[in-house]
């Protein structure tokens, strides 16, 4: 790489220079526009870790680490299941099997990149910050081809220059990483809508060695220029900082090119192509964006709409607190006239909480000398404004829950006199203030597997596919050379006939060759070949690639399993139904299993089913619809068919027979026939030679 310029694959010429200084410009300019969020959420960050304070932390109420607790679970529960649909549920065996292959990856690849822990991740700076966002990008491993191995068996093949020459290499393995992005390592350039956003970018912290291996040449630049540090602002920064450098990686698509340049470094250290080519061009999805406005893409955090209140409730738990330490006995006695004896007196003092006060001139501290021995200091008072106190915090915590929309159904909280029903009304209309940012993080969940199916599409190659689903399709040339075995074996019967026809011999019976079942199955199977074609051509327009409702929050389990029962009480009523009608009706079976598969695609307990009906459904209409074998005949009918067949081979062999002493008799009359003409010839021939004796 050139310390000036370099060439993108594309053939541009790039001054690195100069677009170093465009980006650190664009940097700077974005960091401003998020300059007050970010401050706002270094501020709150501190409140959610009670760092704000550390002298007073224990005087303060955690009302954001509490209603952050309690939205957690609420808004995202469980880790997203990958659902890949045909978009129409027709029978296409191969868009079938292309969806079956893509989910089956998408599930492993969910699994390998960790997708819970980032969606939880994401979670929490949505809730806390109003944005959360994830990176993708695509890996493979390569290793040296074999010389002896032929290129065009290969899986996949890259060129590689090196002082030899080009040397080719194979894949190895390859896969979908998923990189969680810290809400201050990101930035995009301002826009009111996602839409209008020109360009993303991410700060990517490297290891020296991560930094060498990515770019070899970049540590002079870095070394010239003094860039690409990061200290910290506090100790557990620079702590997580020491021996980092911190990188943008920006991807531009009004550019249509990538650029990596250090942080605060004027010299970019690469710029190229997009290394993937993606519908919408960013390897990010839309951020799980909180509360905005449509004015701006900067988001509002929850925690500023209700921080008033939370100031307010602090103060009160710090006046109570100093008010409780009041809540000590006080107990003032005389000392020094001999009016308490030492015994007593040391009976009385305690060790923490109650304090003792010697008065050496009782006398005049009691009313008039009164008579009592012992005096202490009344406290009723206190105790009245610190029931006061607790009640006006009260009421700041239920506006608080008023202001976010966590109800006491959400946080599990309900009177023991309210009956199920209005338990129920709760239940089911107290989250709906949540619900928006269920949805927003369900969006945000299928946006990325969507992102990772789109990446699977166009980069895995079949064998990967293969492997990773545990699906095994044949391919072009294993179904080509069986057609071919089959037809050299028709051919050869063919010849065989022809023999049989030269020399006079019966023919064989033609019969079609027989397959092994292993063999029969591989052929009824799509190719691999057609399904790469597909997700080549078709990515994942053709298809959808959903995320099930109820799969990024804790389900409902009586919901759930009442939508089983109804499925199952569906299917068993209609096979009830459709067993009376199918036994008068058998041409009405097609007609009835496209009707189950129709009722059965409503339900979203039976998608799972939908396959194995369909199977089912299939085999029923096509034996409904075969003619049906002759009846058993009983044994007194099989008795007389016998006999039947028996006369009927009698009448036969005399059939025969009179038609054999037919032909004999036919033969001896002509022979007969044939002497006589012979004689009278003869006799006519010694006629002719006797003409003397005639005269």
């Amino acid at each position: 790489m050139d310390d000036e310029a370099t060439t993108s694959p594309g053939g541009e010429k790039y001054d690195l220079a100069k677009v170093g200084a465009h980006w650190q410009q664009e940097l700077e300019r974005g960091q401003r526009y998020f300059k007050s969020w970010i401050d706002r959420c270094t501020k709150i960050e501190k409140i959610y870790l009670q760092q704000a304070d550390q002298q007073s932390a224990k005087r303060r109420f955690p009302m954001l680490w509490a209603n952050i607790s309690v939205l957690q679970p609420a808004v995202y529960a469980r880790v997203p299941q990958p659902v890949v649909e045909r978009r129409f549920k027709d029978s296409q065996p191969v868009a079938r099997m292309a969806s079956e292959l893509v989910e089956r990856n998408l599930a492993f690849t969910a699994d390998d990149a960790d997708l819970d822990s980032l969606m939880r991740a994401v979670r929490d700076d949505f809730l806390l910050c109003a944005r959360g966002t994830v990176w993708l990008r695509y890996e493979a491993d390569f290793e040296p081809l074999d010389i002896g191995v032929e290129p065009s068996n290969a899986p996949a093949l890259e060129m590689q220059g090196d002082d030899g020459g080009p040397t080719p290499e194979q894949i190895t393995d390859e896969r979908v990483c998923m990189d969680y992005v810290h809400w201050s390592d990101f930035l995009h350039s301002p826009a009111r809508r996602w839409k209008d956003v020109t360009w993303v970018a991410r700060r990517v912290p490297m290891t020296d060695e991560e930094f060498d291996k990515r770019f070899p040449e970049g540590r002079a630049s870095l070394a010239a220029n003094g860039a690409g540090s990061n200290h910290g602002t506090n100790q557990t920064e620079r702590a997580q900082n020491e021996g980092k450098t911190y990188v943008w990686e920006i991807w531009c698509k009004s550019e249509n090119y990538t650029v990596w340049i250090a942080e605060g470094s004027p010299v970019a250290l690469e710029v190229s192509e997009p290394p993937l080519k993606l519908t919408r061009f960013f390897p990010c999805p839309r951020p799980a964006f909180g509360t905005l406005s449509t004015s701006s893409l900067i988001p509002v955090p929850d925690y500023v709409y209700y921080q008033g209140q939370c100031d307010e409730i602090d103060l009160l738990t710090k006046r109570i607190n100093k008010l409780t330490d009041q809540l000590r006995l006080k107990i003032f006695y005389p000392s020094g006239d001999g009016s308490v004896s030492p015994a007593i007196e040391k009976a009385m003092r305690p060790e923490n909480d109650t304090v003792m006060v010697p008065i050496p001139e009782w006398s005049a501290f009691t009313d008039k000398g009164g008579s009592n021995a012992i005096v202490t200091l009344p406290i009723d008072d206190v105790q009245k404004v610190i029931v006061a106190c607790i009640e006006a915090r009260k009421q700041l915590i239920e506006d608080v829950y008023q202001i976010t929309g966590i109800s006491d159904i959400v946080r599990g909280d309900t009177q023991a006199s309210e009956t199920a029903t209005a338990q129920r009304i709760k239940s089911q209309w107290g989250s709906i203030r949540i619900r928006d940012r269920q949805s927003e993080l369900a969006r945000f969940a299928r946006d990325i597997v969507a992102l990772a199916g789109e990446i699977i599409c166009d980069q895995f190659q079949p064998e990967t596919l293969m492997l990773v689903s545990g699906i095994q399709l044949p391919t072009m040339q294993q179904k080509q050379m069986v057609q071919m075995q089959m037809q050299q074996a028709q051919m050869g019967a063919q010849q065989a006939a022809m023999r049989a026809q030269q020399t006079g011999q019966p023919a064989p019976p033609q019969q079609p060759p027989q397959l092994p079942p292993e063999v029969q199955r591989m052929m009824e199977q799509p190719t691999i070949d057609e399904v790469t074609q597909l997700l080549r051509n078709d990515s994942i327009r053709g298809f959808r690639i959903d995320i099930e409702t109820d799969s990024t929050i804790e389900p409902d389990e009586d919901a759930e399993k009442q939508r089983r029962m109804e499925f199952v009480q569906m299917v068993g009523g209609f096979m009830q139904q459709a067993g009376a009608i199918a036994q008068q009706t058998p041409m009405l079976v097609p007609v009835m299993v496209e009707t189950l598969l129709f009722a059965a695609r409503g339900f979203r307990a039976g998608r799972q089913l939908e396959n194995t009906l369909e199977q089912v459904g299939a085999q029923l209409a096509q034996t409904a619809t075969a003619p049906k074998p002759p009846p058993e005949p009983t044994p007194e009918q099989m008795i007389d068919l016998k006999t039947t067949q028996v006369k009927a081979q009698a009448e036969a062999m005399k059939a025969q027979t009179g038609l054999a002493q037919a032909q004999i008799e036919q033969r001896t009359t002509i022979e007969q026939a044939r002497s006589d003409i012979a004689a009278r010839a003869m006799e006519q021939a010694r006629n002719q030679q006797q003409p003397g004796a005639m005269q």
